[in-house]
């Protein structure tokens, strides 16, 4: 196959990828940490994004911290297998990157904040992957639900693309898309560091603050 002699940073055609499967993988009704289920219907009001940054262990984390955000689910996203296992997201050959859903209220919690901490907790400048996880399961990504999220998405990475290169950091590499489908990744991978708090951990952001969201003043 002519995907074999490609590197992995490469992100398969749909001719390319494996097939997947049509039956979702099993994972729990509830979120470990909070209780509340990681599947739709939720309530009324609770909105939600699906954003790539890097292993997404240490980035469910992130979010279920969140004060208002609702509940958080690790799987698979902006790919082209259904129901795709880790081990083949890992092959390259799914185009799926590590993704987490995040379900909030935006009464409590505003997408800006979501943002906020989704910029600051990796680099996403770095392409095909997050420090030395190399792949494009590891590449940055933001997929919105609707206009209004795709306007709140641009504008903050335009923000921080300028403090980025006031800081000295190279351009944003974030694919930024209309939300597909979103597969539930393994029942084991869900809230993984709520189950193993010493496990691995591969985030490192730039360490240069992004101007939006948590109180931030605008111009």
């Amino acid at each position: 196959m002519l995907f074999l002699s490609r590197h992995k940073t490469q992100i398969p055609s749909p001719e390319e990828s494996l097939p997947g499967r049509e039956t979702p993988l099993p994972v729990p009704a509830t979120h470990f940490v909070n209780g509340n289920p990681i599947k739709p219907p939720f309530p009324d009001g609770i909105q939600t994004i699906v954003l790539g940054l890097g292993c997404f262990w240490g980035a469910e984390r992130k979010f279920w911290e969140l004060e208002g955000v609702y509940t958080t689910a690790a799987g698979y996203a902006g790919g082209h297998t259904p129901n795709p296992t880790y081990e083949e997201v890992c092959s390259g050959r799914t185009g799926h990157t590590e993704a987490v859903l995040v379900a909030f209220d935006p009464e409590k919690v505003s997408l800006d904040d979501i943002l906020k901490t989704f910029w600051e907790a990796h680099d996403p400048t770095q392409g095909m992957r997050q420090g030395h996880d190399v792949g494009t399961q590891y590449r940055s990504a933001i997929y919105f639900s609707g206009d209004g999220q795709r306007a709140v998405a641009e504008a903050s990475l335009a923000r921080y693309q300028e403090a980025l290169k006031a800081s000295g950091h190279g351009q944003i590499s974030t694919e930024v898309a209309p939300a597909g489908e979103f597969f539930y990744a393994e029942d084991y991978h869900q809230q993984y560091l709520a189950k193993n708090p010493n496990g691995y951990c591969g985030l490192g952001g730039t360490g240069v603050s992004c101007p939006i969201g948590l109180g931030a003043q605008t111009s």
